[in-house]
């Protein structure tokens, strides 16, 4: 059977397909609330059931959390896992919905027809275009080709505990050739990319420590420090007058950006303009050298996410507070090492400390290395121009802004490289009210999912 015969099965079986996404999406698998437990089981055993309605062998394995499902089929081509979650975010402010977040409807936009319930986006529609092209693929050709895991979680959106332990003692069951996420969103509008870069992580939190107790300002105010004063000096003092950070050290193993992926990204259709206007801003305020996309793609970044101390009440206190605090997370890039910029970031603050002054640093914080793939890779090539085929325009090798710890998982357990392809659009509202995914995504979706298997499964 051709190709042809395959994406026209998946033309004529949309419908079906969307009323098969629309009874996953019922289900309420909200896997940080224990009351909905039994929701993220029945999940599982919907897909465990749908996987092997395609003669897919397809078990539902426990955890000490919500069950794993895995499954397996034969093929004569590369070796692929496919990974996805089937857990949810929690609804709330569920006032705040414009219908009930698990009753999901086709509704009709200014943009066009989209997908509305909580999960149609992240993850429930993204997962369910690869099993449909798997679908149709079997349905006009009775095989895949290629030999593929399925490996679906359902505590993604509650940290994973049960993930790693549950790779480590499978890892001779899950290691395949590469494996294929469908989390993440299309770099622009209609522009089709594959996720090579992600940024890793790190978290930082300190207290300054001035005057043994709180003070009255009238008694005080001038000759006692203020760690609030303090610590804004030392928050100011994180970056220069450019934008870029001004801790020592800070920019060790951030690599260039390639001639290759420059071209590329300046082709991708990015409106900067649109990109910072929809959150109110006229300008990118990072680092100046660089653009917004490349900002968010390929640079590090260090941001204060909390400050805070003294009285915070209503009304006024004329109080000098006794300490001061902050939160502050690191974007990594390339191969900067978490534990090496944990130490410069705090050599920084403490060749800062005022006289009376003494900082404390939160001791058990997590750090992350950032995960680059080696789209030198056939498969990341071949995956480039079934989409290009499919989406009519040239996909690109993109970067992402924030971190996807499946995928370092995959590397540093599995020791596989990931390609990560998602036709999620930024304004999905994953995570928020009202959460939608369009109809085109998961239509194109089934179909792109479709070409990669066919051009990965060619020799």
């Amino acid at each position: 059977m051709s190709l042809d015969a395959v994406l026209s099965r998946i033309d004529q079986d949309l419908d079906a397909a969307l009323d098969r996404l629309f009874d996953l999406l019922r289900v309420q698998s909200i896997s940080t609330d224990p009351a909905y437990k039994a929701e993220c089981t029945k999940a599982a055993d919907w897909l465990v059931e749908d996987l092997r309605s395609m003669g897919i062998a397809a078990e539902k394995r426990e955890t000490p959390g919500h069950p794993m499902v895995v499954a397996h089929v034969d093929g004569p081509g590369p070796h692929l896992l496919f990974y996805g979650h089937y857990d949810v975010q929690p609804v709330d402010p569920l006032e705040l919905w414009h219908r009930d977040p698990f009753d999901p409807a086709i509704e009709e936009t200014e943009d066009g027809r989209v997908i509305r319930a909580r999960g149609a986006s992240d993850d429930k529609g993204q997962l369910m275009t690869f099993v449909e092209a798997c679908r149709a693929y079997i349905a006009e050709n009775g095989a895949l080709p290629c030999k593929i895991t399925f490996f679906f979680e359902g505590e993604e959106e509650s940290g994973s505990p049960s993930l790693v332990p549950f790779m480590k003692e499978h890892a001779e069951e899950l290691k395949a050739d590469v494996a294929l996420i469908c989390d993440t969103t299309m770099a622009a509008p209609g522009l089709p990319s594959i996720a090579t870069q992600l940024r890793g992580m790190l978290k930082e939190e300190f207290t300054l420590k001035g005057p043994k107790m709180d003070l009255h300002s009238g008694l005080y105010g001038g000759p006692a420090l203020n760690p609030l004063r303090e610590i804004s000096k030392l928050v100011a003092s994180f970056h220069d007058e450019s934008g870029a950070v001004a801790v020592e050290g800070f920019y060790d193993g951030v690599p260039e950006l390639s001639d290759e992926l420059r071209a590329q990204w300046a082709n991708a259709g990015f409106d900067e303009g649109s990109f910072l206007g929809r959150i109110g801003m006229s300008r990118a305020h990072g680092e100046e050298a660089f653009s917004a996309m490349e900002q968010v793609w390929a640079r590090p970044t260090l941001e204060v996410n909390g400050m805070w101390g003294g009285y915070t009440g209503a009304g006024t206190k004329t109080v000098i507070p006794a300490e001061a605090h902050c939160k502050l997370t690191c974007r990594l890039v390339g191969d900067q090492d978490p534990a090496a910029v944990r130490q410069a970031l705090r050599a920084h603050v403490e060749a800062r400390l005022p006289t009376d002054s003494e900082v404390v640093w939160e001791g058990s914080l997590d750090g992350a290395k950032a995960s680059v793939m080696d789209i030198t890779r056939p498969e990341f090539e071949k995956a480039r121009g079934a989409l290009s085929a499919e989406w009519d325009r040239e996909a690109v090798f993109a970067g992402m802004g924030g971190s996807i710890p499946i995928a370092g998982y995959f590397s540093s357990i599995l020791g596989m490289e990931s390609m990560l392809i998602g036709f999620a659009k930024d304004d999905d509202a994953i995570h928020s009210p009202n959460e939608k995914y369009d109809v085109q995504s998961f239509h194109k979706g089934i179909r792109s999912w479709a070409r990669i298997l066919e051009a990965l499964g060619q020799s």
